[in-house]
């Protein structure tokens, strides 16, 4: 073969090459754009499915929220001796079976939402013993006075903790 010929076969193949090379290029960019389509599809259908489950987790962190404010709890535990210490014993264990109950929920909300929510536990929880505490509390019934007494003052932390779980549920559409 001569120089000539040489130049000539690469002159020929020059051109496919290069459509080679451009129809390599869009091919994979064809493939990586359908693999990113796929997972799009899957990741809209896996959402489609948790959304009804993460939603009831947040049904049922208000429904904790709720049934652990001091005035709907007070008015659902009633106490069975008249030591106050048995009586706050009694709403603490109550919070906290509550709170046993409805763990894996955190799996479904937010770490910061879950953060919220124990801080609103652990605050009425706080609140129940501070109020017990108080020298001027002799008995069951006192106590329960002083706490439905307390809310007129203030507002339950349970209501920050549902105020939260609002905001993020609002999020979520």
């Amino acid at each position: 073969m001569t120089e000539d010929s040489i130049w000539q076969v690469l002159f020929y193949l020059l051109p496919a090459v290069v459509v080679g090379v451009i129809a390599f290029y869009f091919f994979n960019l064809h493939i990586r754009n359908e693999e990113r389509r796929r997972r799009f599809l899957l990741h809209r259908e896996t959402q489609k499915q948790a959304l009804p489950v993460r939603l009831q987790a947040y049904e049922r962190m208000a429904l904790f929220l709720e049934r652990i404010a001091p005035g709907n709890l007070l008015v659902r535990i009633k106490p069975v001796k008249n030591k106050k210490e048995d009586y706050s014993n009694l709403l603490i264990k109550t919070i906290e079976q509550e709170y046993e109950h409805n763990l894996a929920q955190q799996i479904y909300i937010s770490d910061e939402c879950w953060n919220v929510i124990k801080a609103s536990k652990n605050a009425t929880i706080n609140n129940i013993r501070k109020t017990e505490a108080k020298d001027e509390i002799e008995t069951a019934v006192d106590l329960r006075h002083h706490i439905l007494n307390s809310l007129i003052d203030q507002q339950p932390p349970s209501e920050t903790g549902l105020a939260y779980i609002k905001k993020e549920v609002k999020t979520l559409w």
